[in-house]
């Protein structure tokens, strides 16, 4: 469906808040009558654009239920807007004249997910990875297309694969070689519609010269670091003494985490965005605050904290057939069982 706009500009509209009114009536009419596809086409002053159904009704019906002329004329400035210009920050894509149209981003500190996205390359194969609803929100809220992104524990890939749907470069460290063989695997299968730089390399991301990387991508920074560490010791990733997962204390691996953090914080580009995501952890009868305690590291680091988001994912691996038995330990054991983690998410200052 096609309508013009273009007569909001006249000014026989702007003259009568009565006549704006039965103006936007009858476009309202045209609209809900026509149920042809959820998407209009909207013709303004020579420009044709887009936009969905629902939010153009809304639009409508707050200029037609606007109490005053004056009110009814900032609704309509603003619906100009939105057919006309293009609103971005310097850290995104998205078009803020238009977000309405970005129902898929959770802008609340509270993020449930009943089961983890397991299309395209994604896959629960490897034993700690995180879902990909997590990169997937912040890749599209804290980088543009063609930016950089790092991922110092890249697992299995989930952070590079949704990387590669998103049309960001990303490289990807890992200290087991097990993982960046498997990680290279998954990343291969998921198509490259923007033709770009994926790569994932075997190293200890305390100690890689990321200099020589950069300079190797022709770039300077990184314009976002997503950090995914283990929970200390929960799952123990290889037989490596410099794997954080075999820390023998806590602050072993707080020392460990933050030589990591040092290594490659320098090269995140100034007023871009760092994310942590880390769990807490329950051992000999107290429950041990991790992901505080990182969060604290991280703030040494010339760092400020923008949010702290409690994600809850029902379907895990580890208790999914065993929920009965975890509800018994923790009547027994005096503790609630853990069903979050926290997404840390940091500005260099």
């Amino acid at each position: 469906m096609k309508i013009d706009l273009t007569q909001i500009a006249d000014q026989s509209l702007k003259s009568s808040h009565q006549k704006l009114k039965e103006f936007f009536n009858s476009v309202l009419k045209k609209v809900t009558n026509n149920q042809s596809g959820s998407i209009i086409r909207i013709l303004f002053q020579e420009t044709e654009t887009e936009l969905k159904r629902e939010i153009l009704i809304e639009d409508i019906k707050q200029i037609i239920e606007a109490q005053t002329f004056e009110r009814a004329k900032y609704y309509v400035n603003r619906l100009i807007k939105t057919l006309t210009e293009v609103k971005q920050s310097k850290i995104n894509d998205l078009n803020l004249n238009r977000w309405k149209e970005y129902d898929d981003l959770i802008t609340d500190s509270l993020w449930i997910f009943n089961k983890r996205d397991n299309s395209g390359a994604h896959n629960a194969s490897y034993w700690g990875n995180f879902i990909p609803q997590i990169p997937n929100q912040l890749l599209k809220r804290y980088t543009k297309k063609g930016d950089w992104v790092l991922d110092p524990f890249a697992g299995s890939g989930t952070t590079l694969i949704e990387c590669k749907r998103l049309g960001r470069n990303a490289l990807g460290i890992d200290l087991s070689v097990e993982a960046t063989d498997l990680c290279k695997t998954n990343v291969e299968k998921e198509k490259n519609p923007f033709s770009v730089i994926t790569e994932i390399i075997n190293d200890d991301s305390a100690k890689v010269d990321l200099t020589n990387h950069l300079n190797r991508f022709q770039t300077k920074n990184f314009q976002f670091i997503i950090m995914h560490p283990p929970y200390w010791d929960i799952i123990k990733f290889s037989q490596q003494k410099n794997d954080l997962s075999n820390a023998s204390t806590v602050n072993e691996f707080l020392k460990m985490f933050s030589d990591v953090l040092n290594n490659i914080s320098p090269h995140l580009e100034k007023k871009r965005y760092l994310a942590v995501v880390i769990g807490d952890k329950y051992s000999n009868g107290e429950w041990i605050p991790l992901g505080f305690l990182t969060m604290q590291e991280v703030l040494k680091n010339n760092f400020k904290l923008k949010s702290i988001i409690v994600k809850n994912f029902e379907d895990t691996t580890a208790k999914r057939n065993q929920k009965e038995l975890w509800r018994y330990r923790a009547l027994v054991g005096g503790f609630y069982i853990f069903k979050h983690e926290y997404i840390f998410l940091f500005q260099k200052k």
